[in-house]
């Protein structure tokens, strides 16, 4: 289930990367002859942010996110694994903080209505709101896994 979701994300990742390059290349030609599509920009920023969420999250799943070792190299290998659950579990919580942030902006942001595309803004704020469940989900998944690794679940 895990694998078939994973795939789903990059599968929408990419045709988003596709959108926007599209978009964009279209947009450009366009605009060189004299006739530019207004609305190119606003759905290339909606779409650029919904790709952001989605890689932050592909990022996450395989531990493509800057980190600094330099306290994990230095102690033994249990203290090792206990700071790594406590790093899972604040980072859910901070997830979590952000979530409860982020849901009330995205119906703050409702009533507006972006530029040409009179779209909703929180169409654009709604991608917040799913990477963060998205990388919650992520982190319940690694924290989970590792429990389990570790013969203490």
């Amino acid at each position: 289930m895990e694998y078939m979701l994973k795939q789903i994300e990059f599968a929408c990742a990419g045709i988003l990367l596709v959108a926007i390059v599209v978009l964009v290349g279209v947009a450009s030609i366009a605009r060189a002859v004299g006739s530019p599509i207004i609305w190119s920009i606003e759905m290339a920023q909606l779409i650029f942010v919904w790709l952001c969420m989605l890689a932050a999250d592909i990022g996450m799943q395989e531990n493509r996110h800057f980190g600094l070792q330099v306290l994990q190299d230095n102690i033994s290998p249990k203290a090792r694994d206990l700071v790594e659950l406590f790093n899972i579990v604040v980072i859910i919580g901070f997830l979590a903080f952000l979530l409860y942030y982020a849901w009330g902006n995205m119906i703050l942001m409702h009533p507006r209505l972006v530029g040409a595309t009179q779209i909703h803004a929180s169409y654009i704020h709604a991608s917040m709101v799913v990477g963060l469940i998205l990388l919650m989900r992520t982190m319940v998944f690694k924290l989970i896994e590792r429990i389990r690794s570790r013969g203490q679940f």
